[in-house]
């Protein structure tokens, strides 16, 4: 296996500015390119940006905001994290990512997925009845995309296809694209299908219980006939100097955050003890580099991930703690992680 990728994830979410209130929209977007400005230059291997339509998220167009980290950065590798496919375009998805792939000299990838939240099936006018329908049929059509070849498809989700060529076309012949799944089995049978990359999305309990999913992948990618990549994780988490300053600057913002969307779900209002549980034993990576080091390092052992990505920002964190996360996570805690796993091979 090649050697473990490292990444940042971040919904942009709005950050609390230095007297404590909420930046704007503007403010918040212009934060992201900062830390992946930061990043790029501590040797981080990837950002990923989510979209979202909602008050708490500045991100709603992350190809946009990804051209613009792409005139201020070298190496790192730009992608989403996810598209939602469902209630967007595939034509125009590949279109906007391949435009990001050639401004940043190849580094373009996206992450394609259902989502998380549904809030942008009715303001883009789509009906929640046809949820699964529209992933499965516009997977497919994305899927054909990416051969960069003229492409005949008939669905029922959008119009037809006949011999369309769709431009502009990537440079090395394919935009690298991966799935996001949650939990669903079918999600990584479909992804083993069309030999793409998964992405699993590990936001609470204890992450080897993923361990089936990546088994499934690879014999369902064997069943298939295609070749199972490389799979990666994406968890929360927050690093400062300290365990205890970690705690304290996430936790109540995290609260906030994990209640908002509980009252949506039907979840009660989450407690400390439950959020300590989840730091110690759980899919919250938030602590000092080297607490986060080690819990990361024993999760893609577990695992055998090629790809780690910390969800770095959740609720208000103010700008300069975020910074500072992500600071220690390129400076400190990945060189961590790769000394722990070679001590271990």
């Amino acid at each position: 296996m090649s050697e473990l990728e490292f990444g940042l994830d971040t919904f942009g979410d709005v950050p609390e500015g230095a007297g404590g209130e909420l930046v704007s929209d503007a403010a918040a977007i212009r934060q992201v390119v900062q830390e992946a400005v930061l990043a790029d230059e501590l040797g981080v291997d990837a950002i990923a940006l989510g979209e979202h339509h909602r008050p708490e998220y500045s991100i709603s167009s992350p190809e946009t905001v990804l051209a613009g980290i792409a005139g201020q950065t070298s190496r790192i590798k730009l992608g989403s994290g996810v598209t939602v496919l469902s209630s967007d375009d595939p034509v125009r998805v590949f279109q906007r990512f391949s435009t990001v792939d050639a401004l940043s000299n190849g580094r373009a990838e996206v992450i394609l997925g259902r989502g998380s939240f549904t809030e942008s099936f009715p303001l883009f006018g789509y009906d929640m009845a046809d949820y699964e329908v529209l992933f499965e049929e516009k997977l497919q059509l994305f899927a054909r995309l990416l051969e960069e070849k003229p492409v005949t498809w008939e669905g029922t989700t959008r119009a037809s296809l006949e011999n369309a060529d769709v431009y502009p076309k990537t440079e090395s012949g394919r935009l690298k694209t991966w799935v996001g799944v949650g939990g669903s089995p079918q999600s990584v049978v479909r992804t083993a299908f069309y030999g793409l990359p998964l992405m699993l999305a590990i936001i609470g309990g204890s992450p080897e219980r993923f361990a089936s999913y990546l088994d499934l992948y690879k014999r369902a990618s064997e069943q298939f006939g295609t070749v199972a990549q490389p799979v990666g994780m994406h968890s929360p988490g927050f690093i400062a100097d300290t365990d205890e300053a970690a705690k304290e600057i996430y936790y109540p913002r995290y609260k906030v955050m994990r209640d908002r969307i509980g009252a949506l779900r039907g979840w009660p209002p989450v407690k400390r003890s439950e959020f300590d549980a989840e730091v110690a034993h759980g899919s919250l990576y938030v602590g000092s580099p080297d607490t986060v080091a080690r819990r990361i390092a024993g999760a893609v052992t577990k695992l055998g991930v090629g790809r780690f990505d910390l969800i770095y920002s959740a609720g208000s964190v103010p700008g300069a703690d975020r910074l500072r996360a992500v600071e220690l996570y390129g400076s400190k805690v990945i060189p961590m992680v790769r000394e722990i796993l070679a001590e271990e091979s």
